[in-house]
């Protein structure tokens, strides 16, 4: 552990010191003694006085700076928000003086380690397709390809006159771009700070008629994916731009300059080796950064870091216009509201949002829980980590689209590459044994070869719409007809089994009622699931266990089940492969919410969740307010 002393109040924030540790710093204030560092905040005005201190004492200066993934918004908004990582070193990575740290590592590892690029590769490949950025709170509409992209950047942003240009530089960018496309549009990214009003830009109207300024929270990956060409001076966009495909025309000195991956307008001669985009990406984003996961308190990758940031973007982008849901009952009022950002009410107005297949305004979005839920019944009152929100229709209701059927449809035109995030989570859940609800139980002596025939709430939404007519016992006398040899394992729905919902039979055609058994070592021993929409159909799809269905449950129909239901047709044009499914269902298609930090997060931290802890654990009160909840469901003060 080595001791860096401050001078500057900016290093009393809890996340700096928090990753400092972690990354063997600990930030004290006070004067350095022999063999100490002093803490500087990049080149700011405060890092004047850290430099004063060092001259005096003779002290070695580190750096810090926000890594190239911060957060939702920029440093100066407020309310102000923890970075997700920290650049640390002894010059500082956009002085082009000298070399920094980044620079020899860039310079001189060998980048021969194949687990290193392919890992690189991997978190590369997941950034451009999250299209996250340093500040992630990115929306809107990108404007008509076939223009030239100039990135402006803050007036007096110590990166620039570091970085061996000045403000007159940004003219010559523009200058230069008019000569060399003279005949093209060219549009000028504003940084989001200036966007916002916190400090100027080098651009302002007006401007000539060719040039438009960009001020829109467009995701700067899609404004890539329309540009013919690139110009910046220091931006850090110049480096995502090389990410996305482009070769930027660099008009300053910026890290990821003279590396052969740009053209080089005011070229670093000490810089001659030439990287591939994984090399600089494994550099740049693999070893020079500490990330930090928030979820879990400890060092991580970028895979991680980006996988957060987007998780909080997307919670961003759908809850920034606020939402209205006043037909949400009450105890799911104050989940709902964290879990929407705060951006709800539960009166009238702003976008409608419905619980369910409720009554509702045309338009309206409806929610319901996700594929991972709890450790715990809804019934019971227990929160959900997931929730889904479908402006389309909803999962379990076949007779329309849905958003998780777009989702399925995306996913199977994926390569098999894009899905490896989707095998990984897919593993992590068979391996920690999860599934909708994680009740514990006991689990009966069961006979080799059986079939599982779960049984569901009668009036469950996803029979009602899935699976119009049936009952379980029908359910059952199907299973029956269609195996008369085989030896029927009967799971009675948890919700029903603890009297809070309708749906108990006698069971009389099943060899075997498993009451009170968890679901997923029933599922695990199973030859087959006969179901009618239960979710554990998907659950038993995931293990490899064959599935068939009498009803039409979300994952019928794409050629993965035994269909003994109607399918829509719409569906028989994609033949999405398990992987793909996965996708769509516990990726693409929920939202989770952490209980510990209380922010959006990945499926994969909702997965350690469930399967580790620490979850919120309901009071022995439950059960009783999750009758009364049923008793007076339908009364307005309720509800």
């Amino acid at each position: 552990m080595r001791t860096a002393r401050f001078v500057s109040g900016g290093f009393l924030d809890t996340r700096i010191r928090r990753i400092a540790w972690l990354s063997g710093i600990d930030l004290r204030t006070g004067l350095p003694r022999t063999g100490e560092a002093v803490a500087a905040w990049g080149h700011a005005g405060t890092s004047r006085r850290a430099e004063a201190v060092a001259a005096r004492t003779g002290a070695e200066i580190l750096r810090f700076e926000d890594a190239w993934l911060r957060s939702l918004h920029p440093g100066r908004a407020r309310p102000k928000e923890p970075t997700l990582g920290l650049l640390v070193d002894r010059r500082c990575h956009f002085d082009a003086r000298g070399p920094s740290d980044l620079e020899d590592l860039l310079a001189h590892h060998p980048f021969d380690d194949g687990d290193l690029i392919g890992r690189a590769r991997a978190a590369m490949d997941e950034m451009v397709r999250a299209k996250v950025t340093k500040y992630a709170a990115t929306a809107g509409e990108a404007p008509a390809p076939g223009y030239v992209l100039l990135i402006d950047q803050t007036s007096g942003d110590a990166s620039i006159a570091l970085g061996g240009a000045s403000a007159a530089t940004f003219g010559t960018m523009l200058a230069t771009a008019r000569e060399e496309h003279p005949h093209a549009r060219l549009l000028i990214k504003t940084h989001p700070e200036t966007a916002r009003g916190h400090r100027a830009g080098h651009f302002a109207a007006p401007l000539p008629p060719d040039v438009e300024l960009w001020d829109a929270p467009t995701a700067p990956a899609d404004l890539f994916a329309g540009a013919v060409a690139v110009y910046c001076v220091t931006s850090q966009l110049g480096f995502e731009a090389i990410l996305h495909g482009h070769r930027p025309v660099v008009l300053g000195q910026p890290f990821y300059a003279g590396w052969g991956l740009t053209d080089d307008r005011r070229p670093v001669d000490r810089r001659t080796r030439h990287l591939t985009r994984a090399q600089l990406f494994a550099g740049a984003m693999v070893l020079y950064p500490k990330w930090y996961d928030a979820h879990r308190d400890e060092l991580c990758g970028p895979v991680e870091a980006v996988r957060a940031l987007e998780a909080r973007a997307r919670a961003w982008r759908e809850d920034r216009d606020g939402w209205s849901a006043p037909g949400t009952r009450l105890w799911k009022r104050p989940h709902v509201k964290r879990f929407l950002s705060g951006r709800v009410s539960f009166g009238a107005g702003r976008r409608p949002l419905v619980w369910g297949d409720r009554d509702g305004p045309d338009g309206a979005v409806r929610m319901e829980d996700g594929f991972l839920r709890s450790k715990g019944l809804g019934a019971d009152l227990v929160p959900p980590l997931s929730l889904v929100l479908d402006g389309a229709g909803m999962y379990y209701d076949p007779t329309r689209g849905s958003d998780l059927e777009a989702c399925v449809i995306a996913a199977s035109k994926r390569p098999p590459e894009a899905l490896a995030r989707a095998r990984a989570l897919r593993s992590a859940v068979i391996k920690a044994g999860l599934s909708k609800y994680n009740l514990a139980g006991d689990v009966p002596d069961l006979p080799a070869d059986y079939i599982l025939v779960p049984g569901q709430v009668a009036d469950d939404a996803s029979m009602r719409h899935g699976a119009p007519g049936t009952t379980n016992e029908g359910l059952l006398r199907a299973a029956r007809a269609a195996f008369p040899e085989a030896v029927l394992v009967y799971k009675p729905h948890p919700d029903v089994e603890a009297g809070l919902r309708d749906g108990a039979i006698d069971a009389g055609d099943a060899d075997l009622v498993a009451a009170g058994a968890p679901a997923v070592p029933l599922i695990a021993g199973a030859a087959r699931v006969w179901t009618a929409t239960s979710l554990m159909g998907f659950e038993a799809l995931m293990r490899g266990v064959p599935v068939s269905c009498v009803g039409t449950p979300f994952y019928a129909g794409w050629g993965l089940t035994d269909d003994r239901g109607p399918v829509p047709a719409r569906r028989r044009a994609a033949r999405p492969s398990l992987d793909a499914l996965v996708h769509a269902a516990l990726i693409a298609y929920p939202r989770y919410f952490d209980p510990v930090t209380r922010t959006a997060c990945p499926p994969e931290v909702a997965v350690d969740r469930l399967a580790h802890g620490p979850l919120p654990c309901p009071g022995p009160a439950n059960r009783g307010l999750a009758k009364l909840q049923g008793a007076f469901a339908s009364v307005p003060f309720w509800r």
